[in-house]
């Protein structure tokens, strides 16, 4: 019998799965679960944007588009940035067009790391960061962030973890799983360290246009960090097409032309049809992702005063369509607590843990979900912490 150990790469081996799909896979095979742990938008993309589609479906040959993406939506995405965080990149040679945000964040990690680099990775944080640099033999090296400040990263917390072998910072605001973001303020401190070295930054901004009370500022805005900065975003979250598969990268061109390499030999192009809605996106939609912001911020409001009302301390996040209340009262592990939660309840959310080991002791809630669903949600998970009190 063939011995697939044997050729198998050590590293991929190594990794683990992603917590997210875990829980994803036993929510999908329990019936009648109501499933909060998905950040995925519960509403259809804009039918501005699906009629677009439509039309090229129509029209058009789908056929490759060149390998950077279409000039058009390069355009559009470098005009976009300048309208809403006044950061400026040139469409022919600093935009990348990509398939989904992650695909940016792979070919960023892809380009830079050099076997023994250091990656500081501020966590709690998306799922994937830590893998592809260990992919590619670097050293990730966690930043854990605390809920008493409010999940941010410090000037001092940031200090700690440079050494001479750092190469990279991942900044992953506003948050996924947290909800925490970054201010002006924020930022302007943690450029104030980073201008004294020689680190490059990569800003993983895929929730930008996802905050409550407060726009969004990028680290590309703040002054002498342009020029260090890989812009990373897509068309996912905020604009509901999940889906479609599309993101895109901006970078200086020294950075953006070696990322695009990568890019032409792994992927060719991101897909012809969805840059063509991109478009649509990006100049006529910005009532729709509005009036979606609008219902997250009433979702996001029941379930922090739910979870806070339920003894499951809840701080008040600020962007992104997730809450991260703490479940230590409850004398349980992260996992412990869903994999209960979903037995007894049905209700699927996240451990805490799965976005890094400063997670432990927290769940992430997904607010992308009908007020209906939500509500029963939370029925259930108070009944199962007055039945699990004092961790009984």
């Amino acid at each position: 019998m063939f011995n697939y150990e044997s050729v198998l790469s050590e590293k991929v081996k190594e990794m683990k799965p992603s917590g997210i799909r875990k829980f994803f896979d036993l929510a999908a095979n329990t019936e009648g679960v109501i499933s909060l742990g998905v950040g995925e938008p519960d509403f259809q993309t804009p039918w501005l944007v699906r009629k677009k589609a439509l039309d090229v479906l129509e029209r058009k040959r789908m056929i490759y588009s060149a390998n950077q993406g279409m000039a058009e939506l390069r355009q559009e995405i470098a005009n976009y940035l300048d309208r809403k965080y006044n950061i400026k990149y040139n469409p022919v040679n600093e935009v990348v067009v990509t398939v989904g945000g992650s695909e940016a964040i792979d070919l960023a990690i892809r380009a830079l790391v050099n076997p023994g680099d250091e990656v500081l990775i501020v966590e709690p944080c998306f799922v994937c960061y830590k893998p592809i640099v260990e992919l590619m033999h670097g050293v990730a090296v966690a930043i854990p962030t605390k809920q008493e400040n409010r999940f941010k990263l410090t000037p001092q917390e940031l200090r700690e973890h440079i050494t001479e072998k750092t190469k990279l910072l991942i900044l992953p605001y506003p948050n996924n799983p947290t909800g925490g973001i970054m201010t002006r303020e924020d930022l302007e401190a943690i450029a104030e360290v980073l201008r004294e070295t020689n680190i490059l930054v990569l800003s993983d901004e895929i929730y930008s246009e996802l905050t409550y009370g407060r726009k969004h500022c990028s680290i590309a805005e703040i002054d002498g960090m342009w020029e260090r900065t890989i812009y990373v975003s897509g068309f996912s979250k905020a604009f509901a097409m999940t889906g479609w598969r599309l993101g895109y990268l901006c970078a200086p061109q020294p950075l953006a032309s070696q990322m695009l390499k990568i890019h032409q030999y792994a992927i060719m192009c991101a897909p012809t049809m969805s840059q063509y809605a991109a478009v649509v996106a990006l100049t006529e939609c910005d009532n729709e992702v509005k009036k979606m912001t609008d219902e997250y911020n009433v979702r996001r409001r029941i379930l922090v005063d739910g979870f806070n009302r339920i003894g499951l301390t809840c701080f008040e996040p600020e962007g992104a369509f997730y809450v991260f209340p703490c479940i230590k009262s409850t004398g349980m592990t992260s996992e412990e607590f869903c994999e209960r939660l979903l037995e007894e309840e049905k209700v699927a959310v996240v451990p805490g843990n799965a976005f890094g080991e400063s997670g432990e002791g927290f769940v992430r809630v997904s607010y992308a979900y009908s007020l209906k669903h939500l509500m029963q949600a939370l029925e259930c998970i108070e009944r199962f912490v007055k039945r699990h009190a004092y961790g009984e």
